[in-house]
């Protein structure tokens, strides 16, 4: 099974254009496409899967406490 996050290209394209902002803005360094896409590649590959199981966790939570609260509509 294949659990790479996968981007559209417009997406990628947002998320690089909003990495250049933030070096711009915050650290006054200007980065190209490349290392934009490095630091891109770097947050899917590295960071991302524990946001991600973190929202799978907390959808199971939740669902968990709605079916609780389901039970206890019964008679």
């Amino acid at each position: 099974m294949n659990n790479k996050i996968k981007l559209s290209n417009e997406k990628r394209n947002e998320m690089i254009k909003s990495i250049k902002n933030y070096f711009e803005t915050e650290r006054e360094e200007d980065l190209g496409d490349l290392a934009c896409n490095l630091i891109l590649n770097f947050f899917i590959e590295e960071l991302a899967p524990e946001f991600y199981n973190q929202g799978v966790f907390d959808s199971y939570k939740y669902m968990g406490d709605k079916i609780e609260d389901l039970l206890g509509i019964q008679k």
